[in-house]
């Protein structure tokens, strides 16, 4: 393993999600010490990190931007099937919408969240009965992430071998092979039509594809070091990505041009992701922050610290934009009132401290919290509960990534070098 990790100039091996076990575990070893929203600073430079770890950060950035971000933000109300939603005590209320849309979520007077669904209570006491249906084969090297399509038609997945394969979401038939950067891919997102996706590579650049065709559409370079993490805002006219460089860069699907950089961590950025109307974008970093920033100034409106500061190995969104849930690399993940910078549940049992594993909500059936973990299996959360209530096991390597289905119960999950499959897992509730 090369000891170039913050150095871009120096050639080194893949240091794709999926491939270097020991970033995090090595980061995460270090004592770090943070201070206010404003500037970061590390009070040491963790082993094969190179670049400058000191970085003092104008939280007012963009100031000489000519260009009006308002345009690339407007709220566009996104489709979700379910809301996770919180009352004053942190006990969790829930509303099922059949059709898709967010009117299902009401407000009392005193502004506390409600539910039309019956279904709460009974959520305490089911348990999901996952079982794998299916498992895929067709990657060479580890799989760095797997996604639904917003449609629930098909899977993507990306991987070391450098290549994105399509699959049926509800067959696991392998639909086509997408090949085209020079190095290994460490994430892909779907725009929400579910006719783009967007790729990050080892090679510095981003590519948004054709799903159809499987063609490149365009190439959008100007990170300067691995891109990690990638994701469309709901309406898919930006891409927001994180790199080792550093930085949070917004682009411009339709030119490909980056309209802004914000200098958001002082370690490699690990997840980034937008809420439900594209107005907030929230980062994570070794560094152990997550950062909300407004997406059409570019300013940074909130940072979350704890008092430990583990490094944050993934964030993202509630889909209700209201919450925020990161992993950290002391096995746990947690919920997060984001406005009130409270921790509201904690879900512990995985085990997580080397590798950036993703997360996700599942609301299809039951409210789950659902994790791969590195000991090979991917657990299951109530998410009111905090219980585990599902250990699915099968795999033979860490369980990297996983995804959840937008409308049936089905989960997705990929493994490293020593398993490099995916398996499809269905429930009955």
């Amino acid at each position: 393993m090369s000891n170039s990790l913050g150095d871009p100039s120096m050639s080194s091996p893949l240091l794709d999600r999926a491939s270097n076990a020991m970033i995090g575990g090595n980061l995460a070893s270090q004592s770090l010490q943070m201070v206010p929203t404003g500037s970061s600073q590390m009070n040491s430079n963790p082993s094969g990190m190179n670049s400058p770890m000191n970085l003092n950060m104008n939280m007012n950035i963009g100031l000489n931007m000519n260009m009006n971000l308002n345009e690339f933000a407007k709220i566009n109300q996104a489709n979700f099937n379910l809301l996770a939603n919180f009352n004053n005590n942190g006990n969790a209320n829930t509303a099922f919408n059949m059709n898709n849309t967010l009117n299902s979520i009401n407000s009392n007077a005193n502004g506390n969240a409600t539910s039309n669904s019956n279904g709460t209570n009974s959520n305490k006491t089911m348990k999901p009965n996952y079982a794998n249906f299916a498992t895929l084969t067709g990657h060479t090297k580890a799989i760095s992430s797997v996604k639904f399509s917003p449609d629930g038609n098909w899977l993507a997945s990306s991987s070391a071998d450098k290549n994105i394969i399509i699959w049926g979401a509800r067959d696991g038939k392998h639909e086509k092979t997408i090949s085209g950067h020079k190095l290994g891919i460490s994430d892909v997102a779907w725009s929400t039509d579910s006719r783009y996706l967007v790729s990050g590579s080892d090679d510095k650049s981003l590519k948004i594809w054709d799903v159809q065709s499987g063609k490149c559409l365009k190439t959008l370079k100007g990170h300067t070091n691995y891109v990690f993490c990638c994701n469309f805002n709901p309406q898919s006219n930006l891409i927001v990505s994180g790199s080792f460089d550093e930085n949070v860069r917004i682009w411009d699907v339709r030119t490909g041009k980056c309209i802004r950089t914000l200098p958001a961590h002082s370690d490699p950025v690990t997840a980034v992701h937008f809420n439900r109307d594209g107005s907030l974008i929230v980062s994570s970093s070794y560094d152990g922050l997550c950062r909300i920033w407004d997406t059409a100034s570019g300013q940074c409106l909130k940072t979350l610290i704890e008092d430990d500061n583990p490094p944050v190995s993934f964030v993202k969104f509630s889909p209700n934009g209201k919450y925020i849930l990161a992993a950290t690399l002391d096995n746990t993940l947690k919920l997060w009132d984001y406005n009130k910078g409270k921790c509201l549940k904690t879900y512990t049992g995985h085990k997580n401290e080397k590798y950036c594993i993703f997360a996700n909500f599942s609301v299809t059936g039951g409210k789950w919290i659902v994790s791969g973990s590195e000991d090979n299996m991917v657990y299951i959360w109530n998410l009111q509960t905090k219980e585990i209530v599902q250990r699915l096991t099968g795999h033979t390597d860490v369980v990297l990534c996983s995804a959840c289905h937008p409308t049936d119960n089905i989960i997705a999950s990929a493994a490293l070098e020593n398993d490099k499959s995916i398996k499809l897992w269905r429930s009955d509730t």
